[in-house]
């Protein structure tokens, strides 16, 4: 039902937008039917109506292009009108209608440059055509609302998706209708007089009423080039200048500059963006909103300051303190007084002079001399506000000044006198005042502010003059001058070995049960916006402990920081070892400490750490290795030891440590002693904190080369095992050690897939004890399971150790080796053979071969027994029989040896029909191939 619905109402739309086409079409045709029967000479007006008619209805038709094309030539039968000073208006005032339109549609058609261009256009035709002198202003209004139309224009074409670059964009055209608003402002000052009044004719009665844009009320439908009548053309005139005198002319620049800096501000233009925001504050000053006035000034004077345009600054900054002074602003009033008394501010110095005394005033609770150029009912308003403060008995709160954000009046420079201080002697800190100001100033308190806050209250002086006194003393600044002030204190024991810098420094100016303002410069101070860091390191170097009152102010050192050394210890201390060091063992350190100094020292501390190990030259971290203070308690990187209450001149005292290493190479031992000892600082005796560093490299060695191979069981080498036969893992163990070694044992850590062939396996090492390049060997058997073909791994082996100079003392250490991963195939048949270790000559000696089946096939087999001529055979010497999945079968044979010695066995040859020619290389390894004889002895 939605569906038919919808049907319908778009079928009813498409019915009325035919009727309305058909109807805006007729209506062309009729206004064009009437154009075709004028005449240029006679009916130039109707020409241009005529195509404005024309052009509107095709718009209203939706037909936009034939539209501009009609509004284009419209425009052009404006341009062929004779203008004078009667009909200029009237003319300006359809010529912006038309060109609205064009340059609408151009927009609309995404042909931005073409609107562009007939706006310019536009602009250039009509910029001189002021007309009657008298109504200047109204050409600057007509030229402001030309710009800011056209802006909105473009801005509307942005958000429709146009893009807008730097250099063109409709913060120009804003800020060219505010500059023209401007003007407006200033002809209607000088065209308007004040004492104007408005005609009791009252010419301007029916100018809402008018038929026609752009006419004049009293001069309505008149088209000659003079005017009706003198006297009415005078009052018009002044109808028209006393409506303008009632305009307040800031309040529509002020939202033409705010769209401007939007748009400067979107396109990222910084300075045209400051600039307008000057701009926007002198109209809000203009529109006697001081306030707003305020705080926009204060946006930007941080930008121009910085990039040093003090005449810019200068004039920012008089504004401001016009504004600050009028809604009694104190602090603001403070701040911009104390940067315009600086040496770069841009006045006169009587006008620096004036501003200097009433700074005084403000800090005597006084009302301050108004400003220069602030209008008199706004001065009258801000004097009462400054009265009743100062009526009140009251004084103001105290103000902070943040001084290194700008250019004041009074600079400061502190620095330490040394790059670093010992703990013994005193730190010696310079702090010195230059002022620019006109005439001297005092201050009541100078304080410095240090990192360590217990320190500030050694740097502070205090004024106990009035103010007003005119005696010079320490806190009495001179124009032109330095003042020069030495601080000096003993630093504390926790801040040895410590940095020590300069927070902040304190100027307060007024008294201080009073109103004052505290001038506050972090770190030490200087001119940190005209002279930035970047510059400073290319100035000449002075010596900070140089005479600074010969120096230029300008080239003086800013040192802010500086490092408390500790006293030199005077002690002997010395880390014994018996090297190289063992991986894994528990190696044993002996510190020895020796007093050296004249007098006895307390709370003797040791404390030892791994640092670095080095290596080719190259420092890196080892965090390989453990330090113990005993061997019963946990290891640590850093261990300290017992806590030595005093220790007399010369005495000797020695502690052990123990440091184990799981990788050899070098280790790097920072062993620190830290004591107190009394000293005499300054006459007074204070305990001193000293410590002693010294580092000792320990060398680290692997105490085995550890050799591991598999054989067979015939001590054969080989590369792989067969499942479920067994092979031999071979362990050679070389010492390499300098010192003997004790072996208390080995053992293997066999992997799932492997286990000792035998039920016990016990370690062939126990109780060996090894030299330098000696070697010891054991054997374990060992079996491989699993049903697949695949790389095992067997596990590890371990050795249990210890030196043998050490004893019992120190534990057994552990060196572990990763046995070698090896390939398990499997085989079809596995063959065990029982007989005896040795033989006898001429008596029996039997021989037993078993047979098992390892596939889940029948197998058949086949066997054969060579003939020896060593050896009579009892048995099978050939045979054919089958063997069932995971059977065994049994041959057995009976020897007879004809000879004594190592002699040869027969050959057993087995084969398998399935796996022809595959068990000969198999079975080699597995079967014995001699025996030895012994002759048997007659008794």
């Amino acid at each position: 039902m939605l569906s038919g619905l919808s049907c319908l109402l778009f079928r009813l739309e498409n019915a009325f937008y035919e009727l309305a086409q058909a109807y805006y079409h007729h209506e062309s045709r009729v206004v064009k039917a009437h154009r075709d029967h004028l005449n240029k000479t006679t009916h130039a007006l109707l020409f241009v109506r005529h195509q404005f008619k024309v052009a509107f209805y095709n718009e209203l038709k939706q037909d936009s292009h034939t539209a501009l094309k009609h509004y284009r030539q419209a425009y052009l039968h404006l341009h062929e009108l004779r203008i004078t000073d009667y009909n200029l208006l009237e003319i300006k005032t359809n010529s912006c209608i038309v060109n609205f339109k064009i340059c609408k549609l151009c927009f609309e058609h995404n042909t931005p440059l073409d609107a562009i261009s007939q706006f310019r256009r536009h602009v250039d035709i009509y910029k001189s055509k002021i007309g009657t002198a008298d109504l200047a202003f109204e050409h600057s209004a007509w030229m402001s609302k030309q710009f800011a139309v056209f802006g909105d224009l473009f801005e509307e074409a942005i958000r429709a998706g146009l893009t807008a670059i730097q250099t063109q964009h409709p913060g120009f055209y804003y800020q060219e209708a505010a500059r023209y608003a401007i003007a407006r402002k200033q002809l209607c000052r000088g065209l308007c007089p004040a004492e104007l009044k408005y005609p009791a004719s009252d010419p301007l009665a029916e100018a809402d009423k008018m038929e026609y844009y752009g006419q004049r009320p009293w001069r309505q439908g008149h088209q000659s080039l003079e005017a009706p009548s003198v006297q009415k053309e005078r009052e018009g005139i002044q109808a028209l200048q006393y409506r303008e005198c009632q305009v307040d002319h800031s309040w529509l620049v002020i939202p033409l500059l705010s769209s401007a800096i939007a748009q400067f501000k979107k396109y990222k233009s910084p300075r045209m963006k400051r600039y307008l925001v000057v701009q926007m504050g002198e109209e809000y000053y203009h529109a006697k909103d001081y306030s707003k006035a305020l705080a926009l000034l204060g946006r930007v004077t941080w930008e121009y300051r910085s990039e040093r345009w003090w005449s810019i600054l200068t004039n920012i900054l008089q504004l401001s303190l016009r504004c600050a002074y009028l809604v009694m602003s104190f602090e603001e009033y403070v701040t911009v007084s104390i940067e315009l008394m600086g040496r770069y501010a841009q006045v006169p110095r009587e006008e620096k002079i004036r501003i200097q005394m009433n700074l005084h005033k403000i800090f005597q609770d006084e009302v301050p001399e108004p400003e220069h150029g602030c209008e008199h009912d706004s001065v009258e308003k801000g004097r009462a506000l400054w009265t009743t403060i100062s009526a009140g008995g009251k004084s103001r709160s105290p103000i902070v000044v943040e001084m290194n954000s700008i250019t004041a009046f009074v600079e400061c420079k502190a620095c330490f006198t040394a790059d670093s201080f010992l703990c013994e002697s005193p730190v010696t800190v310079k702090l010195g005042l230059h002022s620019f100001a006109p005439m001297p100033i005092r201050f009541s308190q100078l304080s410095v502010r240090f990192s360590n806050e217990a320190y500030n209250q050694f740097g502070i002086v205090v004024d106990e003059n009035a103010v007003d006194d005119p005696i010079e003393s320490t806190s009495y600044l001179k124009p032109g001058q330095t003042l020069w002030h030495t601080f000096q204190f003993i630093v504390e024991q926790d801040d040895v070995d410590c940095n020590l810098s300069i927070a902040g420094v304190d100027l307060v100016l007024g008294s201080l049960e009073g109103c004052c303002a505290t001038l506050r410069w972090t770190d030490g101070g200087g001119d940190a916006i005209v002279h930035p860091f970047a510059t400073q390191v290319h100035r000449k170097k002075v010596a900070l402990n140089a005479d600074f009152s010969v120096v230029s102010w300008d080239v003086l050192p800013s040192n802010y920081s500086t490092h408390i050394s500790p006293r030199e210890a005077n002690l002997d201390v010395q880390l014994l070892q018996k090297g190289p060091a063992l991986v894994n063992e528990f190696y044993l350190m002996t510190v020895s400490i020796t007093n050296t100094e004249v007098a006895q020292i307390s709370n003797v501390r040791t404390s030892i750490s791994v640092v670095t190990a080095v290596a080719d030259a190259v420092a890196t971290a080892q965090p390989n290795t453990f330090l113990y203070e005993d061997i019963d308690l946990p290891c640590s990187q850093l261990i300290s030891m017992p806590l030595l209450e005093e220790l007399k001149p010369n005495q000797k005292v020695d502690n052990v440590a123990y440091v184990r290493c799981v990788d050899s190479g070098a280790r790097l031992m920072c062993i620190q002693v830290s004591y107190q000892i009394p000293i005499d600082i300054s006459g007074k005796m204070s305990m001193c904190n000293c410590m002693k560093e010294i580092t000792s490299s320990i060398e680290v060695c692997e105490p085995f080369n550890i050799t591991v191979s598999l054989t067979n069981m015939k001590f054969e080498k080989i590369e792989k095992v067969q499942l479920g036969e067994a092979f031999l893992s071979r362990m050679e163990v070389k010492c390499l050690s300098p010192w003997p070694v004790a072996l208390q044992g080995s053992s293997l850590n066999l992997a799932k897939l492997v286990k000792f062939a035998d039920e016990e396996s016990l370690s062939q090492l126990t109780d060996v004890s090894l030299k330098q390049n000696d070697c010891a060997v054991e054997f374990r058997c060992l079996l491989s399971s699993g049903q697949t073909p695949s790389e095992i791994d067997i596990g590890s082996y371990s050795i249990e150790w210890r030196r043998v100079q050490n004893g019992a003392a120190v534990p057994f250490a552990s060196t572990t080796v990763s046995l070698p991963t090896v390939e398990a195939e499997p085989i079809p048949l596995s063959l065990h053979v029982d007989m005896p270790a040795y033989g006898h000559m001429k008596a029996v000696l039997p021989l037993t071969y078993l047979l098992h089946n390892q596939t889940p096939f029948v197998q058949d087999m086949e066997i054969a027994m060579e003939s020896s001529e060593a050896f009579m055979l009892s048995g099978h010497k050939q045979l054919f029989f089958r063997i069932l999945p995971d059977s065994q079968h049994i041959l057995r044979y009976n020897l007879f040896p004809l000879f004594p010695g190592y002699v040869t066995l027969p050959r057993l040859r087995v084969n398998m029909v399935r796996y022809s020619g595959v068990l000969d290389q198999l079975l080699s390894s597995v079967v014995p191939t001699h025996i030895f004889i012994k002759v048997c002895m007659v008794l």
